[in-house]
């Protein structure tokens, strides 16, 4: 079987090979590179299985790096970890946004930094949860696990591995009403420590591309979401 890839752009040289030691301990062929530029140039060229990226780089800044990647059929699926040195919640919520998947803040733990990584790698791998159909249509929304596909009105559009386990989790329960609690556990993982607007965030990224059908998400005020039930 043939090794995972991951590529690590991080500046600073010291956490840099903390993370590929400890990736390539676990098993997983790692690339690095210290220069944003440089770093998106291997990514493209390597399509790795997931991305560590680091928000302050020089050449081109993480956030760029990771507009670029989702902008771009032939990447736009690659999962992104974000590794950070900023405190303030807003860069967080900024990079989930624009498409990352999870964040690990520094100084973080070689046990914490592997839990994030296998947490993203599986929900790339395994999108179907809980045995959930494999093909679910409504309203003009497809979800399709077996492709790992969503289509809108007859348009496919692209969603990170967590914003689709989100919406294929959801779909598959009409009308159930789930807490964030509850979709943070089933969905995103309990191993990722994570702000709580986590869910929020992916959420509204969800809506927004579900376009006029942004609607079949509906928000239960003090409670969490659930997907609308169109027999009711």
């Amino acid at each position: 079987m043939s090794k995972e890839t991951i590529v690590v752009v991080e500046d600073e040289v010291d956490i840099r090979e903390v993370l590929i030691y400890n990736l390539e301990r676990e098993g997983y062929q790692v690339f690095g590179e210290a220069d944003g530029k440089r770093g998106l140039e291997i990514i493209r060229e390597k399509t790795p299985d997931l991305v560590l990226l680091d928000l302050m780089l020089p050449g081109l800044d993480g956030l760029q790096i990771c507009r670029s990647l989702k902008a771009d059929s032939e990447t736009s699926s690659i999962p992104i970890v974000m590794v950070t040195a900023r405190g303030e919640e807003s860069d967080i919520v900024l990079g989930l946004e624009l498409g990352a998947d999870d964040y690990i803040a520094k100084p973080f733990s070689p046990r914490e930094l592997i839990a994030r990584v296998r947490a993203v790698l599986r929900r790339r791998t395994s999108p179907s949860i809980d045995g959930a159909g494999m093909f679910i249509d409504r309203e003009g929304v497809v979800i399709d696990s077996r492709r790992h596909k969503v289509v809108v009105d007859g348009l496919s559009v692209s969603f990170t591995a967590t914003e689709f386990k989100l919406i294929h989790f959801l779909a598959h329960h009409p009308g159930w009403v789930f807490t964030r609690d509850h979709l943070l556990s089933k969905v995103v993982g309990q191993e990722n420590f994570i702000v709580d607007r986590n869910i929020d965030v992916h959420i509204l990224a969800v809506r927004k591309k579900l376009g006029p059908h942004r609607d079949l998400i509906e928000t239960i005020r003090g409670i969490g979401y659930r997907f609308k039930n169109i027999n009711e």
